[in-house]
């Protein structure tokens, strides 16, 4: 649930916004329990007052800019390593940054600084020795 961004309410209750990529990722996971042997039961809910979609959007957001923020972070570390452990490590964030955006539904303005720093370090790899 956490690779799709779900919002962790309760113990075993996770909220998504309701769009048909969520739909469909959640209707697999849940035959992927069946098949297991489990139990799934998909609910699709409303929350109750415009305060309360607000402050799910903020907790959903926070955790996203965390972890933009922590790429941020080792794009800048990424700086000061050899050439060959650079290239290594711009591969992992380009990754990386695919997965944030996959469940980034509220994008934060880490988003933003995130890819500028990926830009930049690539920038510094393709730059010519010399």
């Amino acid at each position: 649930m956490r690779r799709l961004g779900a919002a962790q309410v309760l113990d075993g209750l996770a909220a998504l916004p309701l769009d048909a990529r969520n739909r469909e990722r959640l209707e697999w996971l849940a035959d992927e329990v069946v098949e297991a042997g489990g139990v799934a039961t998909l609910w699709i809910g409303e929350l109750g007052s415009g305060a309360q979609e607000r402050e799910l959007a903020t907790r959903m957001t926070a955790t996203v800019a965390a972890d933009y923020q922590a790429l941020i972070e080792e794009a800048a570390a990424a700086r000061t390593e050899s050439l060959g452990q650079r290239k290594r490590t711009l591969g992992r964030l380009r990754r990386e940054l695919r997965r944030i955006r996959a469940r980034d539904y509220f994008p934060p303005p880490e988003r933003e600084l995130a890819q500028q720093a990926l830009e930049e370090l690539t920038a510094l790899v393709e730059e010519p020795v010399g």
